[in-house]
């Protein structure tokens, strides 16, 4: 549940945006890592403080469809069409971008990523800090760079933390994410739609919306958050096995002595427990795939503190409506 917006505390982000600092912001996605995307010195030490690569673009958060024109140019129709269906919301559209955006939020790149997220807190906080030039943010997610994505406000400060013995200036706690899987990210910038990286929004409701196949993105797109072939990885070593594989895997494990964490449908747990292998943590995964979505970071960062040798999860459906959680997985594994 969202708890009700705390004026107070947006009036006080917009104040540390303002004088370049850095504010971890509530998105119904993940917690963003928040700069002003004018401000080279303060997107810079975004970068810093997650550790991520300069030449890894971030995507400008901004505050509606009105902002479009401010930041990018050459917008085809079909971007105005998108933004009108699914802003506030979360899909990111990567297109030609303005002289206004620099450099050092595209990773050197001449196309920029645009989102306008539908989480109050983040809603109000962009409204309130756009003014006339329609300012935006950069917001990555607030972890350090390539480990799991933060669904909460807890996430964050065990992460990141705050100054002085951290890095952050202001946490803004929105409570948990609404669906803690990244934005999907389409590709506009040639005029034809690519999928950059898959979310929530699926690629059958692009297609159904824009009327036209909607490819994934091939080598020659823009580079993009999200992308690596490793990326969302808790430190414990991560397995993902087929449910008629689990027990076998988890036999062995046994037998070498290595202890294990596991997420898995309830017929997968019920099979270890008349095993007799007793996982440090066992967290059932659900069989919805957006409640999956919605659990599946904060399972993630359980498990990864679980203490165990390893992480075994349970391999999704291959089915398209699982494309985002099965990326995820397969990134948080690789």
């Amino acid at each position: 549940m969202t708890p009700e917006i705390d004026v107070a505390a947006i009036n006080a982000a917009v104040e540390v945006l303002e004088r370049g600092g850095l504010v971890a912001m509530p998105t119904e996605t993940v917690y963003g890592l928040a700069a002003d995307a004018d401000n080279e010195a303060a997107v810079l030490s975004s970068y810093q403080a997650k550790g991520r690569p300069l030449n890894h673009p971030l995507i400008v958060h901004v505050c509606g469809p009105e902002a479009l024109d401010h930041w990018a140019q050459e917008i085809p129709e079909s971007a105005r069409m998108l933004t009108a269906k699914y802003w506030p919301g979360p899909l990111t559209l990567v297109l030609k971008k303005k002289p206004r955006c620099g450099l050092f939020v595209t990773g050197g790149q001449d196309t920029v990523a645009l989102r306008c997220p539908s989480h109050p807190w983040a809603h109000a906080l962009l409204t309130k800090f756009a003014g006339p030039t329609y300012r935006g943010v950069t917001a990555p997610s607030a972890n350090t760079f390539g480990r799991i994505s933060p669904s909460c406000a807890a996430h964050v400060a065990e992460d990141l933390g705050l100054k002085p013995e951290g890095k952050l200036d202001l946490i803004l706690d929105g409570g948990t994410c609404e669906f803690g899987i990244e934005s999907t990210m389409l590709d506009l910038s040639t005029g034809k739609p690519r999928l950059l990286r898959h979310g929530v929004i699926s690629r059958a409701e692009l297609e159904a919306a824009l009327g036209v196949p909607v490819p994934d993105a091939g080598s020659d797109a823009p580079r993009a958050s999200g992308r690596l072939k490793s990326h969302y990885a808790p430190r414990t070593k991560l397995e993902l096995v087929d449910a008629d594989e689990m027990l076998e895997r988890a036999e062995a494990l046994k037998c070498a002595g290595d202890t294990v964490a596991v997420m898995a449908g309830k017929p997968v747990l019920e099979r270890l427990a008349a095993a007799d292998i007793v996982p440090v943590l066992s967290i059932e995964s659900p069989a919805d795939v957006k409640a999956y979505g919605a659990l599946l970071y904060d399972a993630l960062h359980r498990l990864d503190h679980a203490g165990a040798k390893r992480i075994l999860i349970e391999r999704p459906a291959a089915d398209p409506a699982w494309a985002a959680v099965a990326d995820r997985l397969g990134r948080a594994a690789a």
